[in-house]
């Protein structure tokens, strides 16, 4: 019973969350017109355009940047925390990363990251390359500490039967092991981007928050998570209903995300 009420108190929290948004959001889509509030280009509250065509691309852009960032780098590293490394410095390294504030992430990035792309070319530094850079970063403890994890689940014997057919130990780790464990390294894939599309502090100190479409890695750009946390605190009325609008189509983003991660995992399965 114990166990049920909290399953339940789970379910009923993520219902509520889906209730609010749909309640507050779909009014606003409605008046605004969902071709309009999609597709449009202008976002100009005071002038009751709400187009958020910019930041649905600024939001791809950044997060398929992430990726591209963090991804490859943070599985490399879990293969190499679960099959080569020795001693628990370096993962201890790895959750101290997991543990630092966004809001510290994006002062490096203010400090470190903008300046460097500003050498680079035009512009201030505050762009698409930046925020892919530090969101890049801020993504590896979840796909380096959960790739790690299903890399560690993988039975002993697989490993082991390779090595006894005269395989070395680097093609039994990425030709044996990683295979085995590509359903924890997909769920690590999909949490990294769940990660990266809805971050929000460290984006708003180095994206330029500017609300066009970039024409560059070098353009500022603002995300859906940044519009929302930028206006939010002033928005009334309509205003207020677009910004929680941007919050259900971030929300249908989402779960079109894990929709999809659930497909390909029964696909592998069948």
């Amino acid at each position: 019973a114990l166990f049920g009420t909290a399953a339940a108190l789970s379910i009923a929290a993520v219902a509520l969350i889906c209730l609010f948004l749909l309640a507050n959001g779909v009014p606003a889509m409605a008046e605004i017109g969902l071709p309009e509030f999609l597709f449009g280009t202008t976002w100009r509250p005071a002038n009751d355009l709400y187009g958020i065509f910019p930041m649905i691309v600024g939001s791809l852009y950044v997060t398929a940047g992430a990726m591209i960032v963090g991804v490859p780098g943070g599985l490399l590293t879990a293969l190499y925390l679960s099959r080569f490394a020795r001693g628990r410095f370096l993962r201890s390294g790895v959750e101290l990363l997991a543990g630092i504030p966004s809001v510290v992430y994006g002062f490096f990035g203010l400090v470190i990251i903008v300046p460097f792309v500003r050498l680079l070319g035009p512009g201030t530094g505050l762009s698409v390359l930046a925020a892919s850079l530090i969101l890049g970063i801020m993504i590896l403890p979840t796909v380096i500490t959960v790739a790690q994890s299903a890399l560690d689940a993988v039975p002993a014997r697989y490993y082991e039967g390779a090595l006894a057919l005269g395989v070395d130990h680097e093609h039994a780790v990425f030709k044996v092991v990683a295979p085995a464990a590509a359903s924890g390294i997909m769920a690590a894939i999909v949490l990294g981007l769940g990660r990266a599309i809805g971050e929000t502090m460290a984006v708003v100190m180095v994206a330029g928050n500017m609300p066009i479409i970039p024409d560059s890695l070098l353009s500022g750009v603002r995300t859906m998570t940044a519009n929302i946390v930028l206006e939010m605190g002033y928005a009334a009325d309509l205003h207020r209903e677009a910004l929680i609008a941007t919050g259900v189509v971030l929300f249908v983003f989402i779960l079109l995300i894990n929709l999809c991660f659930s497909a390909l995992k029964r696909v592998k399965k069948a």
